[in-house]
């Protein structure tokens, strides 16, 4: 009589703290074991800060080039893990139906949204590292009050490209979520304001770069990591996007 309370314990259903984290650990370790996007996640931005770093092409605004080269690389990995990433992964789960199966679990769909936001932050959390050992070993030197404000923005960044890429996968085919989202990675990578100022870019552009995402954060991550200082313009213009399409996520975004 006494083991019965004992197995009804052992056999209690896991907490929805507990079913978001092993929701997260899954998403994270499947994104992590796809060899496309951990090309596009680490690969691909590395890539970009060493060529950044050994060119002229940043020179002359200010810092040394591995200074300047750094934060636009971090805004890079979060427009590769939080928009290109999940969104190719939320379209094909949608498409073979795993969202649907998994939304009628005890998860549902807000631990289900939980766990890819978990997992994302996880991924870029590893980035962040990554990049940063690498960084520091071309002698990148960033002011000690830089890490707290620009962690944060990079945060409120991996929000704002998360809700984008879960409205683009919720919404169209996941054919064309691929072709989209790998399309904007390269037009926001290469003319979005990421990776190189917007000062730098064609005068067609520049005026319109600021007020995107990609502008936004990259802007602001600069400013954050080399003077240890918050851009609140920028900041306002990422927490606009994140609540504009996190809200039209939740209104259109189709399960099946």
């Amino acid at each position: 009589m006494t083991a019965m309370p004992d197995a009804a314990a052992r056999q209690a259903p896991a907490t929805l703290v507990r079913r978001i984290l092993l929701q997260g650990k899954y998403e994270a370790v499947a994104m992590l074991r796809n060899g496309e996007q951990l090309i596009l996640a680490v690969v691909l931005p590395l890539l970009a800060l060493i060529g950044l770093t050994v060119t002229p092409l940043l020179d002359g605004l200010g810092g040394s080039r591995v200074n300047i080269a750094v934060p636009g690389i971090l805004a890079l990995c979060a427009l590769s893990t939080a928009f290109t990433g999940q969104g190719i992964a939320t379209g094909f789960d949608r498409r073979y139906g795993v969202l649907r199966f998994l939304s009628t679990t005890p998860l549902g769909r807000p631990g289900l949204i939980a766990g890819k936001v978990l997992a994302v932050l996880t991924v870029l959390a590893l980035q962040v590292v990554v990049v940063s050992v690498v960084a520091l070993f071309l002698g990148w030197t960033p002011p000690a009050a830089a890490w707290l404000p620009g962690l944060a923005l990079l945060v409120l960044g991996a929000a704002a490209f998360t809700a984008l890429g879960l409205l683009v996968a919720g919404t169209v085919r996941p054919e064309a979520t691929l072709a989209i989202t790998n399309l904007l990675w390269i037009l926001l990578g290469a003319l979005g304001g990421i990776v190189i100022p917007a000062d730098r870019l064609p005068a067609l552009v520049q005026g319109i770069v600021h007020y995107l995402p990609s502008g936004a954060l990259g802007a602001a991550l600069r400013e954050a990591f080399l003077s240890g200082t918050v851009n609140f313009g920028a900041a306002l213009i990422l927490l606009f996007w994140t609540v504009l399409a996190g809200a039209a996520a939740i209104r259109w975004f189709k399960w099946n």
